[in-house]
């Protein structure tokens, strides 16, 4: 294939058609992932090429879909499950946490589970309740399942076949802002990063800014900001969430001796708590300032109207940065 131009909508499809077209016990199940595509699109066509008992449209029904996936995963099938958006997913939780977290573990390694669960996650696209919610930290916390988060088309595109190709179960953030926003150019003939390793998106030499899913594009933003005022701010795209690849943060905070994290969810317990916690115990004599978080407030996600309030932006990371450095 030719270097293309896509959107992350886009480099999810190429990537789900790619794993179906490699291993024929690739399935996608969920919610309208057939006959219409997916409310995003992101499971266009694959139902027309490749049929519908591969590509099966489900009842509304989260705790069956991701329940029969872990019974087709036990008999040797590479089920994909799409959780229509972030909200849903808790009639499933039980099954996810309970079930397909614990197979591996309970059996002694002689049951593998290699499913994919979907999620699109995170606010920013005018939606009702139960529509914009970030639950990654209460699956990061269970072990047995793995946690990623892509944020831009190309590693959409290859982080989603890595997933599959995986033993082990994962649950698959994706940005569902980012999916029509940017375009960027895919080569596929180049070998993509692991799966379950961060990385640098810029450099910089003043603060760590680190970020995953949605708020990667806003910490980009924020750094082009803060070089116009003659900061210089280091980017670091966390992208698995669990396990977390924290080598490349170390090193950076080792360099800079200040960091400042954020995301979409609550900052109380949320994936930040903990990557502090990290950066603490393993940078304390290099720290210049406390690591701080920049996420959402705790509340309840907002009505859209003023979910702009709600959602860390460009002013919010800059000011945490002034912050730090003003230690």
């Amino acid at each position: 294939m030719a270097t293309q131009r896509i959107t992350l909508a886009k480099g999810l499809n190429s990537g789900l058609r790619k794993a179906m077209e490699d291993d024929p016990k690739v399935l996608v199940m969920g919610e309208d992932v057939g006959k219409l595509g997916g409310v995003f699109r992101i499971t266009d066509g694959l139902q027309k090429d490749f049929g519908e008992d591969r590509v099966i449209d489900s009842p509304l029904a989260e705790s069956g879909i991701v329940g029969t996936a872990v019974g087709l995963a036990l008999r040797g099938y590479r089920p994909v499950v799409e959780i229509q958006f972030d909200g849903f997913v808790y009639p499933a939780y039980d099954q996810i946490v309970c079930q397909v977290a614990k197979m591996h573990y309970r059996s002694k390694g002689r049951s593998k589970m290699p499913m994919v669960i979907r999620i699109p996650f995170g606010g920013g696209i005018g939606a009702v309740e139960h529509h914009s919610e970030s639950p990654e930290a209460q699956f990061a916390h269970t072990p047995g399942i793995k946690v990623v988060a892509c944020s831009n088309p190309v590693d959409g595109y290859w982080m989603i076949q890595q997933a599959i190709a995986c033993d082990d179960p994962v649950v698959f953030l994706e940005p569902k802002r980012q999916y029509h926003a940017d375009k960027a150019d895919l080569d596929d003939s180049v070998d993509p990063d692991p799966l379950f390793s961060s990385r640098v998106v810029r450099r910089g030499q003043d603060v760590t800014l680190l970020a995953y899913g949605p708020t990667v594009k806003t910490a980009l933003s924020a750094a082009e900001a803060a070089a116009n005022e003659g900061t210089s701010l280091e980017v670091i795209d966390l992208r698995t969430l669990s396990p977390l690849d924290l080598g490349p943060v170390f090193e950076s905070v080792r360099r800079t001796g200040r960091a400042v994290i954020t995301h979409e969810a609550h900052v109380n317990l949320g994936m930040g708590s903990e990557v502090a916690a990290r950066i603490t115990e393993e940078c304390f004599y290099s720290l210049e300032a406390p690591v701080l978080r920049v996420g959402g407030f705790d509340t309840p996600y907002p009505a859209s109207r003023i979910e702009e309030d709600f959602l860390p932006d460009l002013d919010r990371v800059l000011d945490a940065v002034d912050r730090s450095l003003k230690f």
